[in-house]
């Protein structure tokens, strides 16, 4: 269970971290002149509050709504479990591929700053480690 949950955080996460890789080395030898753009104004805040709603308030929704789901329920299967984190893992790492945007687009320092403290806390936070997994098989009774 713990490897398939990381072969998929790994599948959803390289790319990002590669693009960022990529735009950084390509801005850094100006392959990539882009400068701030004009419609900043109301991108900049938007892409930021995406970044925190996809870091922390989906998934906190997302998981309320399994709790409450199974609320009722002596036990949950492993699979069910499965499906939970790997959506769980799909609504989080949605957060630096919002950060590659905004690394894209040069925001203000302030909200890439931002940006980028999400999508370090989705990372790490949302990590498939054993200890994880077996704190989330204890509260919700897998079998």
């Amino acid at each position: 269970m713990t490897q398939k949950l990381r072969k998929t955080y790994l599948i959803l996460l390289l790319p990002a971290v590669s693009g960022i890789i990529i735009i950084f080395l390509a801005k850094t030898y100006n392959y990539l002149p882009l400068g701030q753009l004009e419609f900043l104004g109301v991108t900049a805040p938007f892409i930021f509050i995406l970044s925190v709603i996809f870091a922390v308030a989906l998934p906190i929704f997302y998981r309320t709504l399994f709790a409450h789901r199974v609320r009722h329920l002596k036990n949950i299967s492993e699979n069910n479990l499965i499906k939970f984190e790997l959506n769980l893992l799909y609504i989080a790492l949605v957060t630096p591929y919002l950060t590659l945007i905004a690394f894209l687009l040069e925001l203000p320092r302030f909200y890439l700053a931002g940006s980028v403290l999400m999508a370090l806390y989705a990372v790490y936070y949302y990590y498939p480690s054993q200890k994880r997994i077996r704190f989330e098989k204890r509260i919700f009774r897998v079998l």
